[in-house]
């Protein structure tokens, strides 16, 4: 009898792991396609999702029901990184038509979104899936926060076997991307995204030696450092 619960309790264990397995790899699959055919040039097409929210639907339910373990770094981080930029469309979209994601009061802190089966808010993906727990000041060129002023969103999902290319790509094009980092002689304008996350880009210098870890064209290390007003109108095609 006790072999027979073990061997059920493992046939249950294993089938588990293979449902969120595979519930993980649709995930992925169904976001690329979403992407793919809502998002041009950095811009999203709001009101074809508006005009057939299905598949925007189905992966907000989909992500409802994934389990990620942080064992599993790039998945993990995948996830996150896609559950995010989603649920910054689908908060736009249940407000459509908005001009700016900060004309819903508590947009990215008071909002929540059912993901991994718990309730979460966006600045809590950011700041307590992501960046708490590895680190990396790169989410920032990877997390899209519904406005012109972010980095561009992709038009095609973080996948875990391609998730350090696409960190390391957006990045560079990031802060070689001259309308973002406006280099001038011994002046440079950046971000306030440098600002409010400026713990991020410090660990191991300054700001302007985390840009020339990245720049083709170096910013002269004794530049002047200024922020520019960040663009908050909605990244709309």
């Amino acid at each position: 009898m006790k072999k027979i619960l073990l061997v059920l309790t493992l046939l249950f264990t294993t089938s588990q792991s293979i449902i969120y397995a595979q519930s993980t790899e649709t995930f992925f699959n169904d976001a690329n396609t979403f992407f793919k055919l809502y998002v041009s040039n950095g811009k999203v097409d709001y009101k074809g999702i508006v005009a057939h929210p299905e598949a925007l639907n189905k992966l907000m339910q989909q992500a409802q029901g994934i389990k990620v373990s942080e064992k599993n770094v790039t998945e993990f981080q995948s996830f996150w990184i896609n559950a995010y930029n989603i649920s910054v469309i689908k908060g736009i979209v249940n407000e459509f038509p908005i001009s700016s994601p900060l004309d819903k009061k508590g947009f990215f802190d008071k909002t929540t979104y059912e993901i991994a089966g718990q309730k979460i808010t966006l600045n809590d993906i950011e700041n307590k899936m992501l960046r708490a727990k590895f680190k990396d000041a790169r989410f920032h060129f990877v997390l899209v926060c519904g406005a012109k002023g972010c980095p561009p969103l992709i038009a095609e999902a973080y996948n875990p076997s391609t998730l350090e290319k696409q960190l390391e790509q957006q990045t560079v094009k990031a802060l070689n991307n001259d309308s973002f980092i406006k280099a001038s002689g011994k002046k440079v304008a950046i971000s306030e995204i440098f600002k409010w996350y400026k713990e991020d880009f410090v660990r191991d210098g300054n700001e302007v030696d985390y840009l020339n870890k990245y720049r083709t064209n170096k910013i002269d290390a004794g530049a002047k450092v200024t922020y520019y007003t960040y663009d908050w109108r909605l990244n709309a095609k």
